[in-house]
C-alpha cells in the first residue's frame, strides 16, 4: 500500500479541478496545469480533494499509485505558489543576465551563451553571479535549470561553474610538486 497515494490531494480556496478520461486538470492564480494520468490508476474529485487510486492490485498499478498523486500535487502547489531552483555562478569573469526573451551567459568561452527563455518560465538574475528560474510546472523548472547548469558543471578542481544554490562540491586535490 501507498503510504502518500492513500492521502487525498487538497485543494485551497480559489482553485478548481477537473477529471476526465484520466486527465486531471488544475486551474488556479497562477494558471492552468494538466496531467495524463497512466491507466492503470483512476482519479476522482471528492469532498474538496482528488483522491488516486489504483485500478487493481498488481505491482505496476501500486508503483504508479504514489506517483500519480504526487504529479496531481505539483500541479496544486505550482497553479497556487509556483517552484524555484536558485543557480550560483562561480568564476573570474562569469556572470549572467536576462535581455528580453534571453539569458545571456558569459561562462569563459570565446562567445557569449544565449538561452532562450521558455514560455511559462520566469528568469530573474538577482546578482551577476545569482539566477532564480521559477515557473509553475514543476518539471519545466528543473529542466530549465538543468539546462542553464548543463553549459558549464562546476569542476571538482577550482569550483568554476553554474550550480544549484544548495549543491556541495566535493573539492579535488591539485597536482603536487
Amino acid at each position: 500500500m501507498s503510504r502518500i497515494g492513500k492521502k487525498p490531494v487538497a485543494l485551497p480556496k480559489g482553485v478548481t479541478a477537473t477529471v476526465q478520461d484520466g486527465t486531471v486538470s488544475v486551474k488556479g492564480p497562477k494558471g492552468e496545469l494538466k496531467v495524463v494520468l497512466v491507466p492503470e490508476v483512476e482519479a476522482s474529485l471528492e469532498d474538496g480533494g482528488i483522491n488516486v487510486k489504483p485500478r487493481a492490485d498488481d505491482q505496476r498499478s501500486r508503483a504508479m499509485w504514489g506517483l500519480s498523486r504526487t504529479l496531481v500535487n505539483n500541479l496544486v502547489t505550482g497553479v497556487t505558489t509556483g517552484f524555484s531552483q536558485q543557480l550560483e555562478i562561480n568564476g573570474v569573469g562569469y556572470r549572467a543576465a536576462v535581455q528580453g526573451k534571453n539569458l545571456q551567459l558569459q561562462l569563459g568561452f570565446s562567445h557569449e551563451v544565449l538561452y532562450p527563455i521558455p514560455q511559462g518560465i520566469t528568469i530573474v538574475a538577482e546578482k551577476p553571479t545569482l539566477l532564480t528560474v521559477s515557473g509553475s510546472d514543476r518539471q519545466m523548472v528543473g529542466q530549465v535549470a538543468s539546462e542553464i547548469r548543463a553549459y558549464r558543471p562546476p569542476e571538482p578542481y577550482k569550483g568554476k561553474g553554474v550550480k544549484y544554490a544548495e549543491e556541495r562540491i566535493r573539492r579535488k586535490e591539485g597536482k603536487k610538486k
